[in-house]
């Protein structure tokens, strides 16, 4: 893996990049463009942490991490949860750490938040990506969101 791997905001700069981001095609019913992720990004204001990710001067992903978001108001209005809420990185660039640099880097900014556990969500099945954040350390909880597996891993 690339010792130049940094997180940026997203600019005027870089948007058409941003948008522009494909995974492999069988992976798109596993996750959101990356042009939705910057709506909800709006929608939800400062629970969202959208991060481009740099090797170099190369886009190679997207992430976006949700923080301290009321995760199930009706069955406990006081459990807030901190995460990864999207994670996108280019068809070509899969198979390169560029993934588990994202999670490390969402583990990092959440601990700097004082969070104790890194949660994510996932779509099950075969082309879903259970196995890597399985890798990764993560636990499912027994719960879903919507349709998707909820894991988490302490941090």
């Amino acid at each position: 893996m690339s010792t130049s791997l940094r997180l940026e905001t997203v600019t005027p700069a870089t948007i058409d990049a941003a948008l522009a981001l494909r995974v492999h095609p069988h992976q798109e019913r596993n996750v959101a463009p990356v042009a939705t992720s910057l709506a909800e990004a709006y929608a939800f204001g400062e629970a969202a942490w959208p991060r481009l990710i740099f090797d170099g001067d190369e886009l190679v992903g997207f992430l976006m991490a949700f923080l301290d978001l009321q995760w199930n108001a009706k069955k406990d209005p006081d459990d807030r949860r901190s995460g990864l809420w999207r994670l996108n990185i280019a068809a070509e660039k899969q198979g390169k750490g560029y993934g588990r640099f994202a999670v490390e880097a969402v583990r990092d900014e959440l601990r700097r938040r004082g969070a104790s556990q890194l949660y994510v969500t996932w779509e099950p099945g075969d082309d879903g990506p259970g196995v890597f954040y399985d890798r990764l350390g993560f636990r499912t909880t027994g719960e879903t969101s919507g349709d998707q597996i909820v894991g988490v891993r302490d941090i």
